[in-house]
């Protein structure tokens, strides 16, 4: 039974008949209007507590368990069209295809409310982009990192929104990137698998092996072989947070220039990690043709590539 109960904070008393159901499940049934996922991403981030501890979304509750939840008031901000130029690789009335710099926030997010892609197209499309995903997020149908390079699709109505999104789901979008690793890899080719999830020990990173993490494969090709480095090519049979970086960290050849998952020092003065989406490739909503993308490699990218000791 709910105790106590106001828009903030919400204390509940498992009962006989709840005994044994997951966490998640039960705060979904007295609070229906949250979602599972902002339930599940409320437990990880620690505003959910049993009896005052911490605990995963599969725990299964007990009778007479206390359960607590705080949920963090909202951020009251506006977002604005800000006139920041784009580098647009093709445009439709259904679609666009950008090539997204290096230091730039795909979508606004807790301290980076300005100088988004978001906020960028919302000033380039006006009105015209898919509301999906909220108003945080128009247009957006998938994103890469801050400090990743390279081509992205967003999409300008629920349509193409739904179509690219399912296209993604169904992992049927060639989706490849070119990366500079750490150590020398010995074979030619090969695959990580391995399930990604919130790293317990450290909220900002990803990690493999994690309890309830998500089915990820990356396949790899070595495209060049340097003294200390690696130069890679990696495809996404997945799409996870942080996926190329998590595996190649898992299998001992972190990013150049990733100070979360490898080295804290870099030998380069680097804005992040050396990581570009080169290629994406789909089926275009309204023609159901297959379309190819390309981000030409950023000049940093092929400065290093001259510069590493062979």
């Amino acid at each position: 039974m709910i105790e106590n109960q106001d828009t903030e904070f919400y204390k509940f008393i498992v009962d006989a008949d709840n005994h044994n159901t997951r966490i998640d499940k039960f705060v979904s049934k007295w609070l229906p209007d949250i979602s599972r996922s902002r339930i599940q991403n409320l437990i990880t981030d620690q505003y959910i507590l049993v009896n005052n501890n911490v605990i995963k979304s599969n725990y299964k509750i007990k009778e007479h368990d206390v359960i607590t939840m705080i949920i963090p008031k909202p951020v009251d901000s506006e977002i604005l069209p800000e006139d920041i130029p784009l580098d647009i690789l093709y445009e439709d009335d259904d679609l666009l295809v950008v090539n997204k710099p290096k230091n730039m926030v795909v979508h606004p997010a807790r301290g980076h409310y300005t100088n988004t892609l978001v906020n960028a197209l919302m000033y380039h499309c006006k009105d015209n982009l898919s509301g999906i995903n909220g108003e945080l997020r128009p247009g957006i149908v998938h994103r890469i990192d801050k400090d990743t390079t390279g081509v992205l699709v967003v999409c300008k109505n629920d349509f193409s929104h739904n179509h690219i999104a399912n296209q993604l789901k169904e992992h049927s979008i060639n989706r490849k990137y070119e990366a500079i690793v750490h150590g020398v890899i010995k074979e030619e080719e090969g695959v990580v698998e391995g399930n990604i999830g919130r790293c317990p020990n450290n909220r900002l990173k990803m990690a493999t092996g994690v309890e309830n993490g998500k089915h990820a494969v990356t396949h790899y090709k070595v495209l060049e072989r340097f003294k200390n480095f690696t130069y890679i090519e990696c495809v996404l049979e997945t799409g996870r947070t942080h996926q190329i970086r998590v595996h190649m960290t898992s299998i001992g050849h972190p990013l150049l220039g990733d100070s979360l998952y490898g080295p804290s020092k870099c030998p380069y003065k680097l804005e992040g990690q050396t990581l570009h989406a080169k290629i994406l490739g789909f089926i275009h909503p309204r023609t159901e043709k297959y379309m190819e993308f390309e981000a030409p490699t950023p000049e940093y990218f092929k400065h290093l590539l001259e510069i590493l000791p062979r």
